[in-house]
């Protein structure tokens, strides 16, 4: 029986809303990576308890929030991790900038595959570092896009100064699960390497159909040891806003550096964020099960329109996240593809260029929305598709 809405829209333009505000009223965003749905029932509770409460002094983190992530750890990986192998972020983005930091010294490069989340691009740079980019392969099937690594560029891309291999997994924006296979192959040429590995693995929750996730961090003890692993629940239940994440670092050295690195620059993390991560970890479950249902439900029925009526994009099916990333080389549309859609069908994608090399020609589209609201925005890119013929 569902239990929740996700069909009703809410009401997000005139809020603070960075999502809804950016582009105007008559736009209908379908980029930035948070959904359009309430949180949970049992973290508004939660909040509005604390609130009510009235002191909002330092905080900080309780054990019984640690013990939640460590039981949902094992829970879901067989992945033991303890207490004391927890550091808690404001965010993961600074969580990818901490690691670059504390990782690599003056000059030193970072591996990273692309198309990518942009802060994996910016996080190196911003730490004076060099870029190393392995572009993830692409295979087409009529209109569908797959992507795979290519483990021959991954290893040359690998230069003598690299120290540093973020991955993304589940991965944003191209949307796979990566399997145990692929996983190990990474770990081994890492190993093989001496690189450490800072994952992020914010989207670990949002699998769709038959999708799993595993930490790259659980394969071994060894791996372990030159692992960083990013999690939060933001995306999982919609609470990006509060500011809450951790990195598990099982290597006590490694965890040591990571500290120094964020020591005195890295605030720590906003109480409201703490009381809603525990209320989601602990009482957050039947919701989040429903939310998939409805995810998958809206990954099809995107799936099923582009097949339909929008025969000139070609795009991934999601094995994870809520984002769907669409090649419009085929469309015939003149300049940005982004600019395209934001003018002539006022529907706001996030532009390709902006994840990296193979990134030219597309877009990347958020169904984390109401059925309604993912319809008008594909029919209008329908109907804007249309004018070019």
């Amino acid at each position: 029986m569902i239990n929740y809405d996700f069909d009703l829209p809410y009401e997000r333009r005139g809020t603070d809303s960075e999502k809804w505000r950016a582009f105007g009223n008559e736009v209908l965003p379908l980029w930035v990576a948070d959904m359009d749905f309430p949180a949970p029932p049992a973290v508004l509770q939660a909040l509005h308890e604390r609130v009510a409460h009235g002191i909002f002094g330092y905080g900080g983190v309780t054990a019984e929030l640690s013990e939640a992530i460590c039981h949902r750890l094992w829970e879901h990986y067989h992945w033991t991790v303890t207490p004391d192998q927890l550091l808690f972020l404001p965010g993961l983005v600074s969580g990818l900038n901490i690691s670059c930091r504390a990782v690599c010294p003056p000059g030193a490069g970072v591996l990273v595959q692309t198309p990518i989340y942009p802060p994996f691009l910016s996080a190196p740079v911003n730490q004076g570092l060099h870029l190393n980019i392995a572009e993830l392969l692409v295979t087409r099937s009529k209109q569908w896009l797959h992507y795979s690594i290519d483990y021959n560029a991954f290893e040359a891309a690998i230069q003598s100064h690299t120290r540093l291999f973020m991955l993304c997994n589940p991965h944003n924006p191209v949307g796979r699960c990566y399997t145990r296979e692929e996983l190990i192959n990474l770990a081994e040429i890492c190993t093989r390497n001496d690189l450490i590995i800072c994952s992020d693995e914010i989207h670990c929750d949002l699998l769709l159909e038959n999708s799993s996730h595993l930490p790259i961090a659980s394969l071994s003890l060894e791996i372990a040891k030159r692992c960083i692993t990013l999690m939060a629940p933001s995306k999982t239940f919609n609470i990006a806003g509060l500011y809450c994440g951790f990195a598990i670092i099982q290597n006590p050295s490694l965890r040591k550096q990571y500290q120094l690195a964020a020591q005195g620059i890295v605030p720590e993390v906003n109480l409201l964020g703490l009381t809603a991560a525990l209320a989601a970890y602990k009482n957050g479950e039947t919701w989040h099960k429903e939310l998939m249902v409805y995810l998958n439900g809206n990954r099809n029925f995107f799936t099923d329109y582009v097949q339909e009526h929008l025969p000139m994009l070609r795009t991934t099916i999601p094995e994870g996240t809520f984002l769907a990333w669409l090649n419009c080389s085929a469309t015939g549309i003149i300049g940005n593809q982004h600019e395209f859609f934001l003018n002539q069908a006022k529907v706001a994608l996030n532009d390709g260029q902006r994840f990296g090399q193979g990134g030219n020609d597309f877009v990347r589209l958020n169904f984390g929305c109401s059925r309604s609201t993912l319809t008008q925005a594909l029919m209008q890119m329908k109907f804007a598709l249309a004018t070019l013929n």
